[in-house]
């Protein structure tokens, strides 16, 4: 949680720091879940400053994010965060060039508080305003990771609302090779790890005690779609963790917790990695990059790794921080959205299932 002793910043003070004539600097707002996030970004690829305020122990008592009780929090942190991301980047409104907001997908009372920030801000000051797809900015983290990172490559998006195989052909530009049916990856740790008593943030629990399993414990199914070879299905595994455990219980035989989740994480992370290895191999690339709060599991990393130099690819992955949501992610995307000419007008309204298309 963001500290409350956090002052507001006056960003009517116009004294910022001097910039050069063709450096464009970018505010960002991205609050499309249980994050509460502002950031400066320079040039898609510089982060002045990346403020996150996180709800994740509030939420945790509940084992999930409570939309209404996350909207208040937003209400509660987004001036402040906003101040305070200027502030650490020694910037004022004044050189600010676009204000870059999430739009989509979300919680739509979540998205609302972001997008009217960002409206305010824009109209108040004339400052162009640009909405941004969520995913655009999970795939835009690796930008600004790796400088020397640029379209096109084959991405894979993983996380809490989101499993997608990306063919990025450019900057702002791309093509959906695979998506989910049902749950994503992210959303079936989390039910997993309650089944199992691990409670919720579940992906990071998961992780760390998979490490202590047997991965070929247990076998799970791998979930395939007839016609469809790059589309996800996660709903069978997670059925079918739930069947095993509550087995054991009405057998009384129990079952060891380690070898449930390191089984299960196998499963998930062998279906995302050969179907986006696939999809690379069939569309010709020789970079993947990864992207997403699930992008931070340690067993997905090593396996990509592992394929990518078994057939001479070459792999990026964002830091953790910028994984999981932030703002300076959507900074990221907003810069090449906004070089791109895209603007957007005060109509600019809150899409909580928005398409990526």
């Amino acid at each position: 949680m963001m500290e409350e002793g956090i002052k507001f910043y006056d960003a009517s003070d116009d004294t910022g720091k001097r910039k050069m004539s063709d450096d464009v600097y970018v505010l960002a707002i991205e609050s499309s879940c249980d994050e509460t996030a502002a950031a400066v970004v320079c040039n898609g690829r510089e982060v002045l400053s990346n403020v996150i305020a996180s709800q994740i122990d509030v939420h945790k008592i509940y084992g999930g994010v409570v939309p209404e009780i996350a909207s208040r929090k937003h209400i509660k942190c987004i001036t402040p965060v906003i101040g305070e991301a200027l502030r650490s980047a020694k910037c004022s409104l004044s050189d600010i060039d676009a204000i870059c907001v999430t739009y989509g997908p979300g919680l739509v009372g979540s998205l609302l508080v972001g997008v009217g920030a960002a409206k305010a801000i824009a109209y108040a000051r004339n400052i162009p305003l640009v909405g941004v797809h969520h995913i655009a900015g999970h795939i835009s983290a690796n930008y600004i990771e790796h400088k020397d990172l640029k379209p096109p490559f084959m991405c894979l998006v993983v996380s809490g609302g989101h499993t997608n195989i990306v063919e990025v052909r450019d900057y702002g530009i791309y093509n959906i090779i695979g998506r989910t049916r049902d749950d994503a990856a992210g959303e079936a740790f989390d039910k997993v790890a309650r089944t199992i008593g691990l409670g919720y943030p579940g992906g990071p629990k998961i992780d760390k005690l998979a490490a202590e399993g047997n991965k070929d414990a247990v076998a799970f199914p791998r979930g395939h779609i007839e016609g469809a070879p790059y589309d996800f299905s996660f709903s069978g595994i997670k059925s079918s963790v739930l069947n095993y455990v509550n087995g054991c219980n009405m057998k009384n035989t129990g079952y060891n917790q380690a070898d449930v989740a390191a089984s299960f994480q196998e499963a998930v992370v062998d279906v995302l990695v050969s179907k986006t290895g696939s999809a690379a191999c069939e569309y010709g690339y020789k970079t993947i990059v990864m992207a997403g709060g699930v992008a931070c599991n340690s067993a997905l990393r090593a396996a990509m790794q592992h394929m990518c130099d078994k057939n001479g690819m070459r792999l990026y992955c964002p830091p953790p921080v910028l994984c999981t949501d932030n703002a300076a992610m959507i900074g990221a995307a907003g810069y090449y959205e906004y070089r791109n000419g895209v603007r957007h007008d005060y109509t600019l309204n809150a899409v909580p299932g928005l398409k990526f298309e």
